[in-house]
């Protein structure tokens, strides 16, 4: 038998509830608690898609070292869902704890004689205290959240502080509250003593680092970056940085002296709409930006096209979630890479930008701001629900008060005045990248007509083949140019000199980095690259081409980036490996780590006879 898991602010709690039930805020009460006793974590909300009754899973990693992925096991399960109770109990890891509602006895096969069970009467206590239904299941949360902070040594006034800011302004609800959380206490302090060997430690691990969503990052990040317009249609997981930016935009936006707003928002009747909007707000010199997720990418195809070969500024974020069509909404993904970076029908190519976390969506959505702007192209930022939707430990959200914006090439009425040549579509210096002017730019000069037709350099209709091969052409030269403009990628050279690397991007970053210290503790060093943008700067290339192999982590099917390497950089597909995940949920350490260590272990023989 093994014997009871033993840490101190180094385990994973895992909460099991049922969707409605009203859990969500008192399983992330919990967690802020330990966040607020300065204890790193990192939480992750697994929800389904209906409104109540189906099964949710809300995991806390609780980590001194600082590791903010997924880890992967379960060391403490919180075990309130019936329904997918054997489900539940054989996550846990050997020697790992079942805390549950006791108040209805099962049988001895229900449990498992590898883990240690902490049964509490929940139900029973609740029906005893309270009449109303109601009550009863929103209390039996905060009773549980109770029982745990005694069982893990949690200091209570620490929640009660975060139960003040929660319900600030409805001070009646404090005292319900607080009798509730104690309720849980004294039940634990009295029958459930010295059951669990987990335990929460004061510690100064935290620092400044804020905790955050990525969405109402990347929303910030607009506002900061100057955005005026945004235009969306309402869908899961991208419908908070819409909010977000409206709630920022009251708190920022808003003249003082008269009181207007200096924003537009628009909920328009569809995506198809929402681009537009967007694209017409570009065109007209606002900087804008919708946010949709996987099916409305699919819808906004032909607007892609538009902008793209037009040439107008359009700022896209994409909440990657679970598909094909309605596919798992409320699911984490990153398998709308291709989608985006070849949108559209005809010859495209899309700039990408691979947030890892919400403070990168926030600088992200900034720069995306700018590049599409300085290129006249739309720019997507490839955030996805893990990132959006789940609160991130990260570092705090800075601005440089003194940057300005880059608005690219703008023809002036100066400089129209001063008779420079305006070509629409002239490429003047060499970087595939026209002048545009703004409509009012000029009473009489620099005005031209946009169109989705071959036109030339001068935006006059033509479709000629060799003016429509010329402008092609140009694309096809600002797209390299983008290259230069675009984040560069992050790479890590191991302590000592590796034949393997791997590549990674997005969400999959803090579970990766724990992976490679587990892995170089056990002998197995690769030299690492963090893709954050498309087009591929050198850098990436050169890192595939370096080593004998790549081992390529991201999370969907068909391994997607791998192919977007393989068509971009001529690279031999044999060199590169994909290791997909795509359940839904967010990547763990765990399953990155035996991935790369079980294809080492079988190219590794391959490696050796070639060689000789």
């Amino acid at each position: 038998m093994p014997k009871p898991i033993v840490a101190t602010n180094d385990f994973v709690v895992k909460f099991a509830n049922v969707n409605g039930s009203g859990s969500a805020s008192a399983n992330e009460l919990f967690a802020k608690s330990i966040l607020k006793t300065g204890v790193p974590i990192a939480s992750r909300n697994i929800f389904p898609s209906n409104i109540q009754g189906l099964p949710t899973w809300y995991e806390v990693r609780v980590s001194g070292q600082g590791w903010l992925g997924r880890r992967g096991g379960v060391d403490l399960m919180v075990a309130m869902n019936p329904q997918t109770w054997d489900k539940d109990v054989a996550s846990i890891e050997p020697g790992g704890y079942l805390f549950y509602d006791s108040s209805k006895p099962l049988p001895p096969s229900k449990f498992r004689p590898d883990i240690t069970v902490i049964g509490m009467p929940l139900t029973e206590i609740c029906n005893r205290t309270y009449s109303d239904p109601r009550q009863r299941q929103l209390f039996k949360n905060i009773i549980y959240v109770g029982a745990l902070s005694a069982i893990l040594d949690i200091d209570p006034a620490v929640i009660e502080d975060l139960i003040r800011e929660q319900f600030k302004g409805k001070e009646r609800l404090l005292e319900p509250n607080f009798k509730a959380l104690h309720i849980g206490r004294d039940y634990a302090i009295e029958h459930l003593e010295g059951l669990c060997k987990l335990k929460v430690e004061k510690s100064d691990k935290v620092g400044n680092r804020i905790f955050i969503e990525g969405n109402d990052a990347a929303a910030l990040g607009c506002v900061y970056g100057g955005a005026t317009v945004a235009a969306w249609y309402p869908i899961t997981p991208s419908t908070s940085v819409a909010e977000a930016f409206a709630a920022h935009c009251k708190d920022l936006r808003v003249d003082e002296a008269t009181g207007a707003n200096n924003y537009a928002i628009v909920q328009a009747e569809d995506e198809l709409a929402a681009i537009g909007v967007v694209i017409g707000a570009g065109w007209n010199g606002a900087r804008s930006f919708t946010a949709t997720s996987g099916p409305g990418i699919s819808l906004m195809q032909e607007f892609f096209g538009l902008a793209y070969f037009a040439e107008i500024p359009a700022v896209i974020f994409d909440i990657q979630r679970g598909g094909p069509s309605t596919g798992m909404p409320t699911r984490t993904q990153q398998s709308d890479i291709l989608l985006c970076a070849y949108a559209s029908h005809g010859d495209t190519k899309h700039v990408l930008l691979f947030p890892e976390d919400p403070r990168e969506a926030f600088l992200f959505a900034a720069e995306a701001l700018d590049l599409a702007e300085r290129l006249q192209t739309p720019v997507f930022v490839m955030s996805d629900l893990d990132i959006g939707m789940n609160q991130w430990l990260c570092e705090p959200l800075e601005w440089d008060d003194m940057r300005t914006y880059d608005r690219g090439k703008i023809m002036t009425k100066e400089m129209l005045d001063a008779g420079v040549d305006f070509g629409r579509y002239l490429d003047v210096d060499g970087d595939a990248i026209p002048f545009r002017t703004l409509p009012g730019t000029h009473p009489t000069r620099g005005a031209y007509f946009t169109r989705g037709t071959s036109r030339d350099r001068y935006a006059k209709y033509s479709e000629e083949g060799a003016v429509y091969v010329d402008n092609m052409q140009r694309l096809l030269r600002k797209f390299e140019t983008a290259k230069g403009l675009v984040p560069k990628p992050v790479i890590h050279t191991a302590q000592r000199p590796a034949r393997f690397g791997a590549i990674y991007f997005g969400s999959t970053a803090p579970a990766m980095s724990e992976a490679l210290d587990t892995l170089e503790k056990k002998g197995l060093h690769l030299d690492t690259l963090r893709v954050r943008a498309f087009p591929f700067t050198d850098e990436v290339i050169e890192f595939v081409n370096a080593h004998e192999q790549v081992f390529v982590v991201e999370q969907n099917r068909d391994g997607q980036m791998r192919t977007l390497l393989i068509n971009e950089g001529a690279i031999d597909p044999a060199r590169i490996v994909s290791i997909p995940h795509y359940d839904g949920t967010p990547i763990t350490a765990r399953f990155i780590q035996a991935e790369i260590a079980g294809r080492v272990a079988q190219l590794e023989p391959k490696l050796e006879g070639a060689a000789e």
